[in-house]
């Protein structure tokens, strides 16, 4: 069975077509800057080469369409025909209260999906389009949908509401959601088979961490509590958003600079964090390269980066009474060995050690880095929610 996921932002569609056979990936890429001057579409053929097509695409049907094209391009000879594509399956961002679960896509699914707009206004409704395109270039074809959120619906309501009135959650449903809830369900399965962990009892911390980054306790396959809230802006420090702030600096700050709330959205979400801080980039490589060289600015960054993590991996270890493994993945997780350090070390006292000459030789594999005399496993494993979504979107399809 071939399966192809589609991930849509509010300019950009993702793609990953696979054969379910042997979960192999028969072709990736992307469509950027869609219904924008300058929209293409980026890939690498068969040989590895990079291949850009220049098109003018003014929404997400043209831009999947095009997608459908080149696979069944004789020139690149991914597929016979778009015809051989059994399923698709999408990511969606937010599914609120209402998806707990993976779900085949269905006219009342999309009706739901669009009632939860407000909570995530530039995602879900770039995802909808997805699901649109698709009905309409493959109306005969199977969709599933499948949500970020889902992943971390087990947890209590202790740990999901806020301290604001309770009619704010009532009316409106602001409580904490967390999110790259396919990436922390995806590792920590996959962390507790290569590790030999029995993942219905194992106690996992897993630390997705990349430009945006989470971390998630997870006790017997069920998440206990997450990082992110309501919004993605809530938890560690991120490339370009707070985390976790004091809301009356943000009142504060609104008077002295004189923003409105798109104004304070906007310094949330895309001027603070390591960009914020740092002055120099939102990309940790950069923010590293300068810590090398010696940059002040680039060393305070880099520290608060990785103690904000350190805290929350303390905070989690309390609530699941210590942990049989801890988990990096994602782009800074798998491959920035500073920051997997600077958590891990001087945690003794909660049976975590890392061996520190192998951590500094080793990235974007799955390996194991704790050192032999640790209690608590640590692990790289790279994420893979793509293959996660086709594995979803394979079970609920032949379930029909």
């Amino acid at each position: 069975m071939k399966i192809l996921v589609l991930n849509c932002g509010s300019s950009s569609v993702k793609y990953k077509l696979y054969d379910m056979t042997n979960e192999q990936v028969i072709a990736k890429g992307g469509v950027e800057r869609v219904g924008q001057e300058g929209s293409f579409l980026k890939f690498k053929d068969r040989m590895g080469e990079s291949v850009t097509i220049n098109k003018y695409l003014p929404e997400h049907t043209a831009a999947v369409e095009l997608i459908l094209d080149t696979l069944q391009d004789p020139k690149y000879k991914y597929i016979e025909s778009i015809n051989e594509i059994n399923a698709v399956g999408h990511r969606v961002v937010h599914g609120g209260e209402t998806f707990s679960a993976s779900t085949l896509i269905t006219d009342e699914v999309i009706k739901k999906v669009q009632s939860l707009s407000d909570l995530a206004p530039l995602h879900n409704p770039a995802n909808l389009k997805g699901m649109a395109a698709i009905s309409k270039l493959l109306p005969d074809v199977p969709q599933v949908a499948v949500f970020d959120t889902a992943f971390h619906q087990s947890m209590e309501p202790y740990a999901y509401m806020y301290p604001l009135p309770y009619r704010m959650y009532s009316d409106y449903k602001v409580r904490r959601y967390g999110f790259h809830g396919t990436s922390h369900r995806y590792v920590s399965k996959r962390g507790a088979a290569f590790l030999g962990l029995d993942y219905d009892t194992a106690r996992i911390i897993t630390c997705h961490i990349g430009n945006g980054g989470s971390l998630a306790a997870i006790k017997g396959g069920k998440v206990v509590d997450t990082s992110m809230g309501l919004t993605p802006a809530e938890g560690l420090m991120m490339g370009t958003r707070t985390g976790d702030i004091d809301p009356g600096a943000l009142v504060y700050v609104m008077q002295k600079e004189g923003l409105d709330t798109d104004g304070l959205n906007k310094l949330i979400n895309k001027e603070s964090g390591v960009l914020g801080v740092s002055e120099i980039s939102s990309d940790m490589r950069d923010i590293e390269s300068g810590m090398e060289a010696g940059n002040e600015r680039a060393i305070l960054t880099m520290n608060m980066y990785n103690h904000r993590i350190k805290k929350y991996l303390g905070a989690f270890l309390a609530e699941l009474n210590g942990a049989d493994a801890i988990i990096f993945t994602g782009g800074v997780g798998e491959n920035q060995a500073v920051t997997r350090e600077y958590v891990c070390d001087e945690m003794d006292y909660a049976g975590i050690k890392i061996d520190k000459e192998l951590n500094r030789k080793v990235r974007a594999k799955e390996v194991l880095i704790s050192a032999p005399d640790s209690k608590v496993k640590i692990a790289i494993i790279p994420t893979d929610e793509e293959l996660l979504i086709a594995k979803d979107t394979l079970a609920l399809v032949s379930e029909k």
